[in-house]
């Protein structure tokens, strides 16, 4: 029995069948099975490359089916799914070990009789594998099932960007996303992380965007890697990182970060401000708080204090006190497609209209908390224009007495970053 296979299609069906998150699962998984560095490598890429490619094996999946998808019992749909990634998307995969290996953990993960069924449907697929080709033409829809997304999401993006661009963006979202560090400046410096990266033969270099940033296109195992572990370095995307910077904090300074969770720019923050000051890190979920608090002690920061506190009750809270306020907003999440191989599939479009009002209400509310000649960021892991470029400028309209100063935007095709937007505004 192939271990990998078998924890992969686990993975894939919790994702699929109990709502699970595809990085929470595999986690799981991975911890729970003795795999081997190259078994624990094949079943991560399985699982991610599954889930990124969705709808459209499913489309494949259809083909060869003489039943609805939804009448396929939802363990053999992820045995399916997997084998199918593995038949029409991973080249270095005989069909003949896809196939195989399916039919003998179909007995195991589901039953003899099964088998027999998941044998005849791949089987067919291997016989004719141009009875699935995609169309070629330059649809939405033919986007969406050669690049992985749903159709609405890539015409959102060829709405926002053009059809260059969204094809652009959607080959950036199935890339791999290199593992960034940020590093601690109150306990080491750019160059001994560096150096400690290079002893687990990790293939590492400094971010261009951010000072404090390190880029690990590959690296050993980093769960015994020491500066990690003991808080000389902290995992954060590198566009994500220019965020603290953008603020400005000052040491001494009272600053509320009012979406704080899991902590990461919070603790930027605290760094920057050689943790000197105060800083209020709100979150509505207790969990999230203890995030906070796990992430701060670890990096040896003393100056968050996290609180359970709606970010639009923060104005009402701290009236006119903060020197700085950070708004990195709940958002729709669009430009971290890339890390996240699930968000895809997720989102909807009906949640995208209804958060630009959330976002609003919050910045809102926090603005009351900004001192006269204060500083307001507003920031989100989105790249469309409803929950960025539209907030700013609404908030704008509806509080003559802040000026906006700078904005900046990172786009994962032209950048290969996360997607970030940030805006900058002084109070008057």
């Amino acid at each position: 029995m192939d271990k990998a296979r078998l924890s992969a299609v686990k993975v894939v069906h919790a994702v699929d069948s109990e709502g699970a998150y595809s990085n929470v699962a595999l986690a799981q998984i991975l911890r729970q099975e003795k795999l081997s560095d190259i078994d624990r490598r094949f079943c991560t890429e399985l699982v991610y490359g599954t889930i990124k490619a969705g709808a459209s094996i499913d489309w494949k999946l259809e083909k060869y089916l003489t039943r609805p998808l939804d009448k396929v019992d939802a363990k053999i749909l992820a045995v399916l799914r997997v084998a199918v990634y593995q038949i029409f998307f991973l080249d270095r995969v005989p069909n003949s070990a896809a196939v195989n290996e399916a039919v003998e953990l179909t007995k195991k993960f589901v039953s003899i009789g099964a088998s027999k069924f998941v044998n005849g449907v791949l089987r067919s697929m291997v016989r004719e594998p141009q009875k699935s080709d995609f169309p070629t033409d330059d649809s939405a829809e033919s986007i969406a099932l050669r690049m992985f997304h749903p159709t609405w999401l890539v015409k959102l993006f060829i709405e926002e960007f053009g059809i260059d661009a969204a094809k652009k963006i959607c080959a950036v979202n199935n890339t791999d996303s290199p593992l960034c560090l940020r590093v601690n400046f109150l306990k080491s410096t750019r160059e001994e992380i560096l150096s400690e990266l290079e002893k687990i033969s990790a293939q590492v270099e400094p971010s261009k965007f951010a000072a404090e940033g390190i880029i690990c296109k590959s690296h050993g195992a980093l769960d015994k890697f020491q500066p990690l572990k003991f808080g000389l370095c902290q995992v954060q995307d590198e566009s994500s990182m220019t965020v603290a910077p953008f603020l400005e904090p000052k040491a001494g300074e009272f600053v509320i970060d009012c979406c704080a969770a899991p902590g990461g720019k919070t603790t930027h923050i605290a760094e920057l401000m050689k943790n000197r000051g105060r800083i209020i890190a709100a979150d509505i979920y207790d969990v999230k708080i203890e995030h906070i608090r796990q992430n701060a002690k670890r990096l040896g920061i003393k100056i968050i204090e996290p609180i359970l506190l709606d970010a639009r009750e923060i104005g009402e809270r701290y009236f006119e006190q903060a020197d700085k306020v950070l708004v990195d907003a709940p958002c729709s999440g669009l430009g971290v497609i890339r890390r996240k191989a699930d968000i895809r599939w997720k989102k909807n479009p009906a949640e995208l209209d209804e958060l630009p009002k959330l976002q609003t209400e919050i910045l809102n509310s926090a603005s009351k908390a900004v001192k006269r000649g204060g500083t307001l960021v507003y920031s989100t892991c989105t790249i469309i224009r409803r929950e960025n470029e539209d907030v700013a400028e609404k908030f704008l309209a509806d509080n003559p007495n802040f000026k906006l100063i700078d904005t900046k935007k990172f786009l994962p095709h032209i950048d290969v970053t996360d997607g970030l937007f940030a805006a900058k505004f002084i109070r008057e």
